[in-house]
């Protein structure tokens, strides 16, 4: 039996004027596909999503001091802690939606494949 792939059609987000969490669970719904009624858990049900203006995000400075990420090394001491402010001057407002998108995401097998259908457009 053979399975047909069906091309999916791409969800466009404007971000311009929008604040930087409602893009996110927008974005991060559109790749889970819980907005389809062919929605599976356990499987990737969602559509590929395309964000646009990402660089006319409505985020203010007090909302990039509380933002922070964090990246382990996996070895003691290797516990990075990087602020909104700095990921934003060092790789745009791009990184700071994919990250956020990446945290609303389940944390399962899943999740890399629904990042790798996004992509993000200044």
């Amino acid at each position: 039996m053979e399975k047909v792939k069906t091309q999916k059609e791409i969800k466009v987000i404007d971000a311009q004027g929008r604040t930087l969490g409602r893009v996110a669970s927008e974005v991060a719904v559109n790749l889970i596909g819980k907005n389809s009624a062919s929605f599976e858990r356990n499987i990737y049900s969602g559509s590929p999503v395309k964000v646009v203006n990402a660089s006319k995000l409505k985020i203010t400075t007090k909302k990039l001091a509380e933002i922070y990420h964090t990246k382990y090394s996996g070895y003691p001491g290797g516990l990075r802690v990087t602020k909104g402010k700095e990921t934003m001057e060092k790789k745009g407002l791009k990184e700071l939606i994919r990250l956020a998108t990446y945290q609303m995401l389940p944390d399962n097998r899943l999740r890399r494949k629904m990042m790798t259908n996004l992509v993000i457009e200044d």
